[in-house]
């Protein structure tokens, strides 16, 4: 059954959008959400027939198992924990507004076609579409809004939409990025690693309208253009800008890396491994990480970041690290998102 807020009059609401997880740690359960994620064409950008040979015979025979494992690692008795928190996200935020909130997952479940059909029987015309990526990616943002409008159609639905815009310097996600990050910065620390999803330098230029810009050169992100618009690590960096300097941090404590690559490509560098290991030889012994591209704490932040980066940074010298938790259930990113659903209903009152 979706989630979703019971019956309404014809008119508003809201849905919530992640990314998802299996349904369980099993082998077989891990297999069916990767093939669905790894088969979609803006997650892995290559012709169907060599996506296909890609998924079915270099990863699906092998990554489901370590990938299983991993899971049991942060697995809750709920579930998912990124699958619990978005949970609470919706139920939380359905408590500040008067109008109905769904949640549905790109991959997995609840699927986007099955509580778009639950909104559709709910007599619903108006929604705000809200996937909760602060950053424009196609392997994120984009996939969840085509994923969308293409089910609308394939469904026939009457349904007016409009999407929450990638927010990733907006005032308040960042002052609840640093609300949240206070407590753990006031206890000391050495550095503190803005640790963002990778993505394949590829997708960069084809999210570039221009094909000549995004990584022209080492300073293209500071460079006023067009193609920042969708540029994933620009916007990666201004919300870095926004943060140090909301906070108040010195060039010396803070520092920026990509996680959770895959395959032989280049992806966005710094790599998160690598820098851990690096600066622990260096001789930092304190790290805080923060992953400001989740919304929800999930395999790559518990599992990957707190267990395994962990690991590596104190096998190579380091002494504690820490990681911020994701935004989560935080008050302040409850209000946010408030916030610009009530811009948007504002926008949707006739003028009197």
């Amino acid at each position: 059954m979706p989630d979703s807020v019971g019956d309404s009059t014809k008119g508003k609401a809201v849905l919530l959008l992640n990314l998802g997880s299996p349904d369980s740690t099993s082998v077989g359960d891990v297999r069916r959400y990767l093939r669905e994620f790894l088969m979609d064409e803006r997650v892995l950008d290559a012709p169907w027939l060599i996506r296909a040979m890609v998924v079915y015979l270099f990863i699906l025979p092998f990554r489901p198992k370590q990938s299983a494992h991993a899971y049991e690692q942060v697995w809750t008795p709920e579930g998912s924990p990124l699958t619990v928190i978005s949970r609470k996200q919706r139920k939380l935020l359905q408590e500040t507004l008067e109008i109905p909130v769904y949640l549905a997952m790109r991959y997995g479940k609840p699927s986007i076609a099955e509580v778009l059909s639950q909104i559709s029987a709910d007599d619903i015309g108006d929604l705000y579409v809200a996937p909760l990526y602060p950053h424009y990616a196609m392997s994120s943002y984009e996939t969840v809004l085509v994923r969308v409008m293409e089910e609308i159609a394939h469904q026939g639905l009457e349904l007016k939409t409009a999407f929450l815009q990638p927010f990733y310097k907006d005032v308040g996600y960042i002052e609840a990025l640093v609300e949240s990050a206070k407590p753990h910065m006031e206890k000391g620390f050495d550095k503190l690693l803005f640790s963002f999803h990778g993505i394949p330098e590829r997708h960069l230029r084809k999210s570039d309208p221009s094909h000549t810009h995004c990584l022209s050169n080492p300073d293209c992100c500071s460079q006023p253009h067009p193609a920042h618009e969708t540029c994933y690590r620009h916007q990666c960096h201004q919300t870095v800008n926004k943060f140090v300097s909301k906070a108040e941090l010195s060039p010396e404590k803070y520092s920026v890396s990509f996680q959770s690559r895959l395959g032989r490509d280049p992806w966005l560098k710094p790599y998160t491994d690598f820098e851990l290991e690096r600066f622990a030889r260096e001789g930092v012994k304190n790290i805080l990480v923060i992953c400001p591209a989740f919304l929800a704490d999930c395999l790559e932040t518990l599992e990957e970041i707190a267990m395994q980066g962990k690991k590596a940074f104190i096998e190579a010298g380091g002494k504690s690290l820490t990681l911020i938790p994701c935004l989560n259930d935080h008050p302040a990113i409850i209000d946010f998102l408030g916030e610009k659903v009530n811009e948007w209903l504002s926008d949707r009152r006739p003028e009197s």
